[in-house]
């Protein structure tokens, strides 16, 4: 997958692991045990940006990213993002990935298994700090007949709710390292400026258009054309794919619900998304599960536009935000918020 989605594919999901650890465990065994020592661990780790900055064993280009990191924050207060002291200390993890989310999906409709926990509500996904321990859960879910999936993520959000580290698996290479950085700091800190509990894709739909449109500000505010090139063109690159996956999603979703006997429909399936894996060149598990992960990204942007438009400034847009209430959505974990959105704007931002 393209380097921007990797950076954020797993925005709040260590919330859950984190707030599982200090009210409610979710039955996994050995889950709450995992989220506790993983947690400790950051902890431990962590350790204030200045130092890691003035550390002469601190690599050369991560010393440089470092230093930017409190632009960025104050750069997102400026645009109406809550200020947290998140970001002001650093780990070097020593992998590529800080958790690896499990999620897990009905083999002939897109129904997630979904875990609930205090505050953030339900989720579609449960986090781990361990491979091998995300790959055994998944394997008692696929032993259930479900669809399921198993992803590393390089970030992650508390809410706000504690002081969330810069990571080194935030750091990538290439062109747009420094963008995805700033992506990443800005995404996050939409989740600890707003979060509707039992909406994820609402949350993350928000979070990346939010994120998608300062950064490109803060690139052209910083001189930074070279990066914003390759920035808009990596959101190219990604929309394209998630363009496929969704019209694949839409197949899908027309096939389930035809009249077609069970065995016509796991052939079709098949067919559907083999063809689909080949063109996109993917190399992990490519099943329901996957595309209602690439569904929480992104959707209903247009619907943000429109609102943003009808507001006009940042000022306005947060204003409208955090008028909205949970009642206001379709049921739990809804799909489709267009309705709530227009409603905000007719109650925030009337002309």
């Amino acid at each position: 997958m393209g380097q921007k989605k990797t950076r954020r594919e797993l925005s709040f999901v260590y919330t859950i692991t984190l707030l599982s650890t200090l009210l409610l465990g979710c039955g996994a065994p050995g889950y709450l045990f995992q989220a506790a020592q993983g947690q400790l661990d950051l902890m431990c780790r962590a350790r204030p940006i200045e130092r890691a900055i003035d550390d002469e064993n601190t690599p050369p280009r991560v010393r440089k990213l470092l230093s930017v990191v409190p632009s960025i924050k104050r750069f997102g207060t400026g645009y109406g993002l809550s200020p947290t002291s998140s970001y002001e200390t650093y780990v070097a993890l020593g992998r590529s990935r800080v958790v690896y989310v499990t999620t897990a999906s009905d083999p002939l409709a897109f129904k997630p298994r979904k875990w609930r926990f205090p505050i953030v509500g339900t989720v579609p996904y449960l986090g781990w700090f361990d491979l091998e321990d995300a790959r055994r859960y998944a394997d008692d879910l696929a032993a259930e007949g479900l669809d399921v999936d198993v992803r590393g993520a390089t970030a992650y959000s508390t809410l706000g709710w504690f002081r969330d580290p810069v990571l080194s698996s935030m750091l990538g290479d290439g062109p747009t390292t420094l963008p995805g950085l700033v992506d990443v700091v800005l995404h996050e800190s939409v989740h600890a400026t707003l979060y509707i509990p039992g909406q994820s894709t609402f949350n993350e739909s928000l979070a990346e258009y939010v994120s998608d449109g300062l950064t490109e500000e803060y690139l052209r505010e910083e001189g930074l054309i070279a990066e914003l090139i390759a920035y808009r063109q990596s959101r190219v690159e990604s929309a394209k794919r998630r363009r496929r996956m969704h019209d694949a999603y839409k197949e899908l979703e027309s096939l389930y619900a035809s009249s077609k006997t069970k065995e016509e429909k796991l052939e079709e399936k098949k067919k559907i998304l083999t063809a689909l894996k080949e063109e996109l060149g993917w190399k992990r598990t490519l099943n329901n599960a996957t595309l209602l992960e690439s569904r929480t990204y992104g959707s209903e942007s247009p619907a943000f536009a429109t609102l943003f438009e009808r507001c006009g400034t940042w000022e306005r847009f947060w204003k409208a935000m955090r008028e909205l209430e949970p009642e206001w959505f379709a049921g739990d974990q809804s799909a489709r918020f267009e309705s709530v959105l227009v409603k905000a704007g007719e109650k925030s931002c009337a002309r």
